[in-house]
């Protein structure tokens, strides 16, 4: 992934200024003038702009090359780098989250998406969940869907050598330790699919949006007539729970508040 200079310049991020460049500036730095942008852009050619601190051709390039090529997290995370760089704290929140989506084991992109987060307005505490499914969604997070796949496909593997092992193993020692091993692979393979099925799931569900609106009156009902419940601002992420209506979605924070907004000023990650 490309590494962008990041580094924070305040006092209250100075704790994190000895970690990995990749990390974001607490305040968005002004890029210089935009220069054209080539018809067909390179990663390279969008790394380089970003370099020059010209984040608005960056943008632009970056955002060519995911149209033209498809979806990439090392794309998607450098645009939500750019975006942040100009100010644009919604639009980075976007990519940050879109990519951790392809690759939800990368450090960088959790730690610069929650950096993100931190600079929005509202501040949503998620409901308490039972320890150890915290703990298996951590587990979960650690690996892409193509990575449990890739995971499970050796346990299987491995899990086949383990029973010709104990079948045609010679002594009773190599037998016993056939059969453990098979025992032990089988579940690791049942478990990788699992996760893996998750991660797709994740993947393709796409029922989870950003607010891209300064601020949004949260209505009872889908429509303008409906109680006011609450605002949000732009940068929180919010779980869309009806998307049957066009002009309305409805949707639900972490905390379980719910509540229906236009459509328009959402986007899905």
């Amino acid at each position: 992934m490309f590494a962008m200079s990041l580094l924070v310049a305040n006092a209250q991020n100075d704790t994190t200024a000895g970690q990995d460049s990749t990390q974001v500036e607490t305040e968005a730095q002004t890029g210089a003038e935009a220069s054209p942008m080539p018809v067909h852009a390179t990663k390279t050619e969008a790394d380089s702009a970003y370099v020059r601190n010209d984040f608005a051709a960056a943008v632009e390039m970056y955002e060519s090359i995911l149209k033209t090529s498809g979806e990439s997290a090392t794309i998607y995370y450098n645009l939500g780098n750019s975006y942040y760089k100009m100010g644009n704290i919604a639009k980075a929140v976007l990519n940050y989250e879109r990519a951790l989506l392809l690759n939800p084991g990368d450090g960088d992109i959790r730690f610069n998406l929650e950096l993100a987060r931190s600079k929005t307005v509202d501040k949503v505490v998620p409901t308490t969940e039972m320890f150890f499914i915290t703990w298996t969604n951590s587990l979960i997070n650690t690996m892409s869907e193509r990575a449990w796949a890739k995971a499970g496909i050796t346990a299987f593997i491995l899990m086949i050598l383990g029973l010709a092992l104990f079948i045609f193993g010679k002594r009773v020692i190599w037998k016993k330790v056939g059969f453990i091993a098979a025992i032990c692979l089988f579940l690791v393979t049942v478990l990788t699919n699992i996760f893996a099925s998750k991660q797709k799931t994740e993947l393709l569900n796409h029922d989870n949006a950003i607010i891209m609106a300064p601020s949004v009156t949260v209505k009872s009902t889908p429509n303008q007539s409906g109680t006011d419940l609450f605002i949000l601002h732009e940068g929180s992420r919010v779980i869309i729970k009806d998307n049957t209506m066009k002009e309305w979605k409805e949707i639900k924070l972490e905390d379980g508040n719910a509540g229906w907004v236009p459509a328009h000023v959402i986007e899905v990650i």
